[in-house]
């Protein structure tokens, strides 16, 4: 598993969002990799920047007044960043596709299920025929668990239900085969009996097709069930990166901490929920400091006049607090003393 390469990486991305305001940045230099076959989890709470960073790598950040003003996002060694959007139309949706977050408002209502399906196959793949086209979105609505798929075809997307609509969404996103597919709250608005088969089809298809996915969600649970390995975001920054099991078993960052224990517990019904006390800052509003500070309990005064760095505090765990800042030094230290 440690053996697959990367399929995608992000190093030093900065996304900034010019306004009235003045310039804020709404993802502060973020580095993290998508290996082959692998399912990533984004977490975070509403604001912290997991979905700027999706429509970032597909090169969707509306402009103005957003724009990539650092960092590169390297697919398969080739740099997005300096693609034109005419380059970029011929990447999504064959190498890079997205399910949205919202399927009523991401297909159009004026154009039936069939006809939004196959305008991806016919883009992406020159010489096919409707008919062929029609074949293959037949064949993709029969994959995503989708009945009738024939008779779909023919209807527009408000006679399906929620849960119709996310698979037809995702069905659109596999069309073309992409080696990379970004989800981005997959399962907001659904019940759980169909947030559930959702997740399971995107681990099959995960599983049968090596589809590559990233996973943006603010469900811990969503992450724990799914995803091999998950980035925790805050104000624009990644603050805890590692494998799922190794995070849940021992999340480092107190962000994370408090994500995880405002999960609810059923074994203790009388036990009040747990919350993280405050609201996520305004992006631009803090200037120097740990972003997390003012809603910190662990907080000293280093954390209001320094930003903590990423710190490495194991083979396979990041974390940015400075409560885990003398852990990078001995993992050096062990490096250097194995390596001897």
């Amino acid at each position: 598993m440690n053996h697959r390469k990367d399929l995608l990486q992000v190093k030093g991305l900065e996304t900034t969002f010019f306004t009235d305001d003045g310039a804020i940045s709404a993802v502060d230099h973020i580095d993290f990799s998508l290996k082959e076959g692998e399912i990533l989890g984004i977490v975070g709470e509403s604001g912290c920047g997991k979905s700027v960073t999706s429509l970032s790598i597909m090169g969707l950040v509306p402009s103005p007044p957003g724009k990539i003003t650092n960092g590169r996002i390297l697919l398969e060694g080739v740099d997005l960043t300096e693609y034109s959007q005419k380059d970029l139309r011929k990447i999504r949706g064959k190498e890079i596709a997205m399910i949205f977050q919202e399927p009523m408002t991401s297909l159009n209502p004026l154009f039936t299920i069939g006809n939004q399906l196959t305008e991806a196959i016919l883009i992406h793949r020159k010489g096919w025929s409707k008919k062929k086209a029609s074949a293959r979105a037949v064949e993709m609505m029969k994959l995503v668990g989708l009945p009738r798929a024939e008779e779909l075809l023919k209807e527009y997307p408000h006679q399906l239900s929620g849960g119709m609509r996310q698979r037809v969404m995702i069905a659109m996103a596999l069309v073309c085969d992409p080696k990379i597919l970004i989800a981005d709250e997959p399962t907001t608005a659904l019940d759980v009996t169909i947030q559930a088969q959702i997740l399971q089809l995107m681990k099959d298809l995960n599983e049968r097709l090596n589809t590559a996915v990233m996973l943006i969600t603010h469900d811990l649970g969503v992450v724990a069930e799914t995803c091999e390995r998950v980035v925790v975001m805050y104000s624009g920054q990644i603050v805890e990166e590692g494998p799922v099991d190794v995070i849940f078993k021992n999340p480092e960052h107190p962000y994370t901490k408090g994500l995880i224990q405002s999960v609810p517990d059923m074994r203790y019904k009388k036990q009040r929920l747990y919350s993280i006390p405050g609201n996520v800052p305004k992006p631009g509003t803090i200037k120097q400091g740990c972003r997390f500070a003012a809603r910190c309990e662990f907080a000293f005064d280093r954390c209001t006049q320094e930003t903590p760095e990423l710190y490495q505090t194991s083979d396979v765990h990041k974390t940015r607090c400075f409560l885990h800042e003398g852990k990078e030094a001995s993992i050096d230290d062990r490096t250097a003393i194995e390596s001897k």
